[in-house]
This record gives structure tokens, C-alpha cells and sequence, in this order.
């Protein structure tokens, strides 16, 4: 059963979601972050990871950002591999831009595979724009493109 939008929360992360998070992210990514990446994000004054969570509480997606001063940065988003293509990305994209706004931040930037064109394509329908090239940034050689956005007092 396809699960729609309006069945998924975005709450904060907690230590009970780690093992699904930590499961999403070594699905999705070639060098995924550890449990202590994410115990180290929980514990950070200016950490607020975010989880997407299903009716039946799994978790679709996470979503980790950070903010000093009035900067924020988007470190580490992924969604389950079956829930993607559902809009939860955006959904916790969206949350998080809210949190930094409400935080005082005035800009939020990310970095992104070159060939995550799905990803390229969300944060450019939010308003993120091409700022730089991190050139052989992953572990494979390929490069980074850095995007903002700046949200200042509007999101």
C-alpha cells in the first residue's frame, strides 16, 4: 500500500529511531554516517535532525541540519528507498527550512552529488541556487555542487 503525505509527521530525531536511520542511510549511501554521527548530531546545541515518520511509526526519511549564528546547513538527508518519489524529501526539506527560520537563520546551504539530479531538482524547485563546485568531494571522485538559499524572514 502506497502511503500517502498527509500519513507522514515530521518530528525531531531521537535516540529510539537511530537503528531505522542508520539502516536508510546505509541503503542510500556508499560511506554512510555511523550511529555515532548521529548520537554526536543529537547531542549538538546546534543540531535539530529531523525524522519523517509513517502512521505505523517506521521511518521514511531523515533529515539532519545544523545552525550557528544565522547559517544553517543541511549535512545529511535520505529517504527509504520505498518511500522515495512520494514528496517526503520535500516534506523534510520544507520542516527544516521552517526550524531554521524560526532559529534566526538568514542563509542554509548544502552540498550535493552532481549526479543526484533528483535532489538537484528539489532544492532548485525550493529556491536553493548553484553557488560553487567542490571538484572529486565524494569518495568516488565525483564532485559537489554547492546550493543556498537565503531565507532570511520568508519560507
Amino acid at each position: 500500500m502506497t502511503p500517502y503525505l498527509t500519513d507522514i509527521t515530521v518530528r525531531p530525531m531521537t535516540m529510539e529511531d537511530l537503528d531505522q536511520v542508520v539502516g536508510i542511510a546505509q541503503r542510500s549511501f556508499p560511506l554512510p554516517w555511523t550511529v555515532d554521527h548521529y548520537c554526536d548530531e543529537l547531542a549538538s546545541p546546534h543540531a535539530f535532525p529531523l525524522v519523517a515518520v509513517t502512521v505505523d511509526g517506521g521511518i521514511a526519511g531523515y533529515l539532519c541540519p545544523t545552525l550557528v549564528l544565522d547559517e544553517g546547513e543541511i549535512l545529511d538527508v535520505a529517504v527509504h528507498d520505498d518511500f522515495r518519489g512520494l514528496g517526503i524529501g520535500r516534506l523534510l526539506v520544507t520542516a527544516a527550512l521552517r526550524k531554521f527560520q524560526e532559529r534566526g537563520a538568514q542563509r542554509v546551504w548544502l552540498e550535493v552529488r552532481t549526479s543526484n539530479q533528483a535532489a538537484i531538482s528539489l532544492y532548485r524547485a525550493l529556491g536553493f541556487r548553484q553557488t560553487g563546485l567542490r571538484e572529486c568531494y565524494y569518495e568516488n571522485g565525483e564532485d559537489a555542487l554547492l546550493m543556498d538559499i537565503f531565507i532570511g524572514s520568508e519560507v
